[in-house]
């Protein structure tokens, strides 16, 4: 009898208005998408090696007696493009290009965005915007007026008076809709992996093709959650066009609203200081250090010349100051190194001073920023959209785990550089002799951390729960009151 039901009820909507409209959706989009997404990360790419060479960081030598201004960025660490941005570009155009190391700090390139505003004024077209938006809504259309749309017409009770079982009927109501609403999505997104195939897209590597399947399983997770608010709204109501209002109002709330809304209450909940701000906070800290170091240096330079004076004899003939002037001469280089040996526990004194104000500054940014993400996070996740976008962007390697990945490889190369160059770097000499003995190579970038498919489902099994959560409270809503309900 359930299969009866839910061939009745396939047919009912393969010869529906909606199904044509899911069908060129389908066709139309998905492959689409994919191969713009595709030749988007191929230009990406190429502006990123580009970008490595021009750098020519393995090339470069430094010198630590050479005089080096603290804004100036001696090497830089870019932000490879991730080959699943082709399914979800995420996080990939708003991180900056590079992270510049200089001796005040990290600074930060321009972003991709900057370069190509409009379009992102306009937004972005990709598989998650796809399935978290234009799929959302349709699986909405396939189900409003599951229930109500029957009611309405006087069939549910025809139906249901022939000792018909009522979770057979809502049963086959969900089972025949999701497999017309998911079998055009699947051959669509089939062909679409095919035509990346053809392109030269890498589907096959052990690092990729599991995450595909992983997306996928995810987007008919989702899809299913819409599918059970639809019949929700459907079994709560006896007017399909009434349900039909609700259905786009509950799409509007849930996928356009509620995940904007968190990120903005969390902004006056949690306010923080933005990174340019931080930037500009060290380097004046470090110009106030300068400035003190200066003053003591001056101090110490001039009781120690004076010093020198009192303890040489007077001359009392011409030739007795050609001799003192000889002498000065002769012991210049020697005073000078001596001067400098004594100044250089004050230096590292207020290099340390610096380096410990600079830590304090980071940690505190940091600690207002990750205070801000939490909140928006919990907010937003209100809404299985959010959570889709979390876990498809940590699936493809362009979301918050790619973020959070990049900033800490950076933190370390500033660390590295700081061990072997910047902390060897001497501000205030009163000669400098650079030979070729003192020059070093240049310490490597490192690679990004890249993490396994085990432990992204394992970060975002928070946003896994949710959606099943979701699924089944709202299905076993619309059964509870499908049951109930007078016919």
């Amino acid at each position: 009898m359930l299969m009866t039901l839910i061939q009745k009820e396939i047919m009912h909507h393969i010869l529906s208005v909606r199904f044509v409209a899911l069908l060129l959706m389908c066709v139309l989009l998905i492959p689409l998408t994919l191969s713009i997404g595709y030749r988007n990360y191929q230009q990406n790419l190429v502006d990123y090696q580009e970008s490595v060479k021009l750098a020519n960081i393995e090339a470069a030598k430094m010198n630590p007696k050479m005089e080096l201004k603290p804004e100036l960025e001696v090497s830089k660490l870019f932000l490879k493009p991730a080959p699943l941005s082709v399914f979800a570009n995420g996080l990939g155009d708003a991180l900056p290009s590079y992270l510049g190391m200089t001796r005040n700090g990290i600074t930060q390139g321009a972003p991709a965005l900057v370069s190509d505003s409009l379009s992102y004024l306009l937004g972005h077209l990709d598989f998650l915007f796809l399935v978290g938006t234009v799929f959302s809504l349709l699986a909405l259309l396939f189900t409003f007026d599951a229930v109500a749309g029957e009611r309405e017409a006087g069939t549910l009770r025809i139906t249901l008076s022939n000792s018909l079982p009522r979770d057979l009927f809502l049963w086959s109501k969900l089972i025949g809709g999701y497999l017309v609403f998911v079998v055009p999505f699947l051959v669509s997104l089939l062909f679409g992996l095919l035509m990346l195939v053809w392109q030269g897209f890498p589907l096959g590597e052990p690092e990729i093709f599991p995450r595909v399947l992983s997306l996928i399983v995810v987007s008919l997770l989702y899809i299913g959650v819409f599918f059970a608010i639809g019949t929700v709204i459907s079994t709560y109501l006896d007017n399909s066009k009434t349900a039909l209002i609700l259905a786009f109002t509950v799409w509007v709330f849930a996928v356009l609203i509620t995940p904007r809304v968190g990120f903005l209450a969390a902004k006056f909940v949690a306010p923080t200081q933005t990174s340019q701000s931080v930037y500009l906070e060290k380097t004046a800290l470090r110009e106030n250090f300068n400035a003190e170091l200066e003053a003591k240096k001056q101090k110490m330079h001039d009781e120690f010349w004076k010093s020198r004076s009192k303890n040489q004899p007077q001359p009392t003939s011409q030739a007795d100051i050609e001799k003192t002037l000889e002498a000065q001469f002769a012991s210049g280089f020697g005073a000078t190194k001596e001067l400098d040996k004594q100044v250089k526990p004050l230096e590292e004194e207020f290099r340390q001073k610096f380096k410990e104000g600079a830590d304090e500054v980071d940690r505190r940014y940091k600690r207002e920023k990750a205070r801000q993400e939490a909140v928006g996070e919990t907010l937003s996740r209100i809404t299985p959209t959010s959570s889709l976008i979390y876990l498809t962007t940590n699936l493809t390697q362009t979301g918050k785990r790619k973020r959070d990945n990049y900033f800490q490889t950076g933190d370390r190369y500033y660390g590295a550089l700081d061990t072997d160059w910047f902390s060897k770097v001497v501000d205030h000499v009163s000669m400098r002799i650079v030979t070729q003995n003192d020059t070093v190579q240049m310490t490597q970038p490192p690679p990004l951390e890249i993490t396994t498919l085990g432990e992204t489902l394992g970060q975002s099994m928070v946003d896994i729960l949710l959606l099943c959560f979701f699924a089944v409270v709202l299905t076993t809503v619309a059964f509870l009151k499908f049951f109930r309900s007078d016919i």
